[in-house]
């Protein structure tokens, strides 16, 4: 058996995704968000140009796509989710392979108990 697909065919692009991802980060303008953690959910859609699928280096690895957003947490207090939501697409675009990244970033707490979630969703693609 291979790893062939059955149709022949030429791809033109292929997406990589995390949906859900669970940050825990300092974000915000409000004196009670300074100095303290809270969770934000991130979304990352990455359209990818195509490779062979053989290996995790024809695509992008979505274990790169975690690192980015815990490592932008981890960097200090961000004021607003849309400088997250810019950082973390940079960096996804990055990656050699990504063309275009869609991110979603949702602050669960910030309307809280009015709504389930606010937030911002960017959508940046390569030059």
């Amino acid at each position: 058996m291979t790893d062939r697909p059955v149709a022949e065919g030429r791809a033109v692009a292929s997406k990589v995704f995390v949906r859900g991802l669970t940050v825990s980060a300092e974000v915000g303008v409000h004196a009670h968000e300074q100095g303290r953690r809270q969770p934000l959910i991130v979304d990352v859609e990455m359209d990818v140009a195509p490779g062979g699928w053989r290996t995790i280096g024809e695509t992008v690895n979505y274990e790169h796509i975690r690192r980015h957003a815990r490592a932008i947490a981890e960097a200090g207090h961000i004021l607003l989710v849309e400088t997250f939501a810019w950082r973390l697409a940079q960096a996804c675009l990055a990656e050699p392979r990504a063309l275009k990244v869609r991110v979603r970033v949702e602050k669960p707490l910030a309307l809280a108990p009015d709504a389930e979630a606010a937030g911002v969703e960017i959508v940046v693609a390569r030059d």
